[in-house]
């Protein structure tokens, strides 16, 4: 039989009944067993879509196609900018007496040698007669062709009143000037940080037993024409050690303007990588948007018939020194050109001379 005989001692009814109730309770046996059947087991394409039961890490949920953020790409011209050469240091190495050249009763002169980022450069130093200590001026020239350059050019002639009015006088030839060493210049910046060079190694040495025994890094000025007056503007916004500068018919601290100057002046020649730089870059690089930094008294001299640097730009630079509060003094002399002769050149000279001792007085 399907479910097995009846109890023993039972009636045919009893028999029934009892097959029927089991017959019951095997059926809704049955009907709880499906009801409470396993969950089948999930295909690859169910178990896909079921949430995780942790915290995936970033590289499971990254998807096949994500690509990383890239880093920020570097300033392309970063080192040529004020807060750049604010920031990086300079000096090491010591300044040399290479030959003594020449002595009068006002002062002695000697061709000099400095280390400047890898770079030797070459110029020449007017050492005031007695003990000192003197303060220091570094005297820049104007362009002049290089090939046609000598170290005893026509500045020579601005250092040697300086140093015989008691002023210890350092005049670099500066990078591409021979006996110099050549090297990278963009926007003459390399120049600049010749000098901020040599402002180190006088701060490192002056005083001490060597060629720097008689001069005084305490009282460092410094005077710079045409070229020289554009490289004085930026070391002036990057360095506090200057304390006096004189701008002599000065290059622009606007890039912008230089360089199209410069384009002109050369016939395209010269400038041109200076040229190609985007105009967002300048704002950083050029000097005349960080005039209010300066920390520097500040003489301005220009002729009004300047052939070659407007004397806009000097003016332009005046106006906003004196905008910014700064110790600015200007002087527009009227039948002067850009390098000043006669009455004018003498003029100059005093006033530069009065000026300095204004603003780097002995102790």
């Amino acid at each position: 039989m399907l479910f097995g005989d009846a109890a023993p001692g039972g009636t045919g009814c009893q028999r029934c009944t009892v097959r029927i109730r089991d017959l019951k309770v095997i059926l809704l046996f049955l009907l709880l067993t499906a009801c409470s059947a396993p969950t089948p087991p999930a295909t690859p394409s169910t178990t896909a879509s079921l949430a995780p039961t942790q915290e995936p890490t970033a590289r499971a949920t990254a998807t096949p196609s994500a690509t990383p953020r890239p880093t920020a790409t570097p300033h392309p011209f970063e080192t040529y900018t004020i807060a750049y050469l604010r920031g990086r240091d300079y000096g090491g190495g010591e300044l040399e007496i290479v030959e003594r050249v020449g002595t009068n009763s006002a002062f002695t002169r000697y061709l000099i040698r400095y280390p400047s980022d890898g770079l030797m450069i070459h110029g020449f130093m007017n050492v005031p007669t007695g003990e000192g200590p003197h303060p220091i001026i570094i005297a820049l020239h104007g362009y002049i062709d290089p090939a046609i350059y000598d170290t005893f050019d026509y500045t020579t002639h601005y250092a040697d009143a300086l140093a015989s009015a008691g002023y210890l006088v350092v005049h670099p030839n500066l990078r591409g000037y021979p006996p110099s060493d050549d090297g990278e210049n963009l926007f003459r910046v390399g120049m600049a940080e010749d000098v901020l060079n040599l402002i180190a190694i006088l701060k490192a040495s002056a005083g001490q037993p060597g060629p720097l025994e008689a001069a005084d890094a305490s009282r460092i000025g410094m005077w710079g024409h045409s070229m020289g007056g554009g490289i004085t503007t930026r070391v002036i916004t990057v360095s506090p050690d200057i304390r006096a500068a004189v701008l002599y018919a000065a290059m622009s601290g606007d890039e912008s303007r230089n360089y199209e100057a410069i384009g002109t002046w050369s016939n395209g020649q010269r400038g041109v990588e200076e040229r190609a730089v985007p105009i967002e870059h300048l704002a950083q690089i050029s000097p005349i948007h960080f005039l209010g930094d300066i920390t520097a008294a500040v003489s301005i001299h220009h002729g009004l018939l300047d052939e070659l640097v407007p004397v806009q730009w000097s003016m332009q630079t005046c106006e906003l020194l004196k905008a910014a509060g700064k110790n600015v003094e200007c002087h527009f002399y009227e039948d002067m050109p850009h390098t000043f002769r006669g009455h004018g050149d003498k003029e100059f000279i005093q006033y530069t001379i009065q000026f300095m001792d204004r603003n780097l007085p002995a102790p």
